[in-house]
């Protein structure tokens, strides 16, 4: 029998290394942490880099086993996840986590993935609503709660008035056939749907453009899983963003094959049209975002919202909206290499 120099048989070697090789395989992997997410609405482009995350397995890399449940109409994401039905959810708007604060809901806001509202007004082209201060003598179609919030805020900085409001139910029937009329919307999603329906381009108009700065698309979850599990919203947070600089900047066809799968009416046409607003306008990156990496969100911005809204009378002057966010988990650059 051979011998190796330290005495050992050379055929002990080969079956020694299989017997380790057969204890590693034998041992169970290191399981991912199963995370639930709810969105806003129906699956869509503006969810894109929560979903790219899942498709080319960015959540997986950071140990999260992420499924994301989509809104709709019947579905509050925000009622499910105070509930503890689901562990982070979309927010739609920083009107929102001022509300959460009013009624003592324990949620806080951890990111925004859109650092501009992509909330609009529209209206016809070529009788005289061209401009945004022609705005105010136009019938405006707005849904009730925009007229709790943005539209206060009008009334006081820019001089619309009530008389002029008729109720909007997601149906654009009422703004096309009056064209003396203004419809609220989304840069991503309504101009896209007139024109494709109506055969004509409106006007837009971007009210983040006339001070509008509140933060859109924002992560949430409890405050106790801030607390408790600040290592599972890190890693919720990182993963989502770098999801977003792929979605925007990188192959993103197997994030809209599965925004297809859960929603089988977005067709490609407003998927492309979305994501061409979303690049052009910066909704996702810029700003803070240029320096801090998407997802900021800054004192001061919130600062800056919170007064108009106090002075518009939506929120009480007196909120503390500060209880509302944490920046605890952003601005760290995670992913800026990806920006192209």
């Amino acid at each position: 029998m051979l011998l190796r120099p330290n005495g050992a048989p050379q055929q002990m070697f080969p079956r020694l290394f299989i017997a380790i090789l057969t204890i590693l395989f034998a041992l169970p992997a290191h399981a991912l942490d199963k995370v639930s997410f709810a969105t806003n609405w129906r699956a869509q482009a503006e969810h894109g880099g929560f979903y790219q995350a899942v498709a080319d397995g960015t959540y997986a890399r950071y140990g999260l086993d992420v499924t994301i449940q989509q809104g709709g109409p019947q579905i509050n994401a925000r009622l499910l996840l105070a509930a503890g039905r689901v562990d982070f959810a979309m927010g739609a708007n920083t009107i929102q986590m001022f509300e959460s604060i009013q009624q003592n809901v324990p949620i806080v806001t951890v990111a925004s993935m859109f650092q501009i509202d992509p909330v609009i007004f529209m209206s016809h082209p070529g009788v005289g609503l061209d401009r945004f201060e022609d705005l105010p003598k136009a019938t405006a179609f707005i849904a009730s709660d925009m007229r709790a919030s943005v539209w206060r805020w009008l009334k006081q900085a820019y001089g619309f008035r009530d008389e002029k409001v008729k109720p909007y139910g997601f149906n654009s029937a009422p703004f096309i056939a009056d064209k003396n009329s203004i419809q609220e919307g989304l840069l991503t999603s309504e101009p896209y749907a007139i024109e494709m329906r109506a055969g004509f381009r409106p006007n837009v108009f971007l009210l983040s453009d006339i001070g509008y700065d509140g933060y859109s698309t924002t992560i949430e979850t409890r405050a106790e899983t801030v607390e408790k599990k600040a290592d599972l919203v890190q890693r919720f947070v990182d993963a989502s963003i770098i999801g977003w600089y792929n979605y925007i900047y990188g192959d993103n066809a197997s994030a809209n094959t599965a925004i297809k799968r859960d929603n089988p009416e977005m067709t490609d046409g407003q998927i492309a049209f979305s994501l061409a607003k979303m690049k052009e306008r910066g909704i996702v990156d810029s700003g803070d975002s240029l320096t801090l990496g998407v997802g900021a969100m800054t004192d001061a911005r919130m600062k800056s919202f919170f007064d108009k809204m106090a002075r518009a009378g939506v929120v009480p002057a007196d909120l503390n909206y500060k209880k509302g966010y944490t920046l605890r988990f952003i601005g760290k650059k995670v992913g800026m290499e990806l920006r192209r």
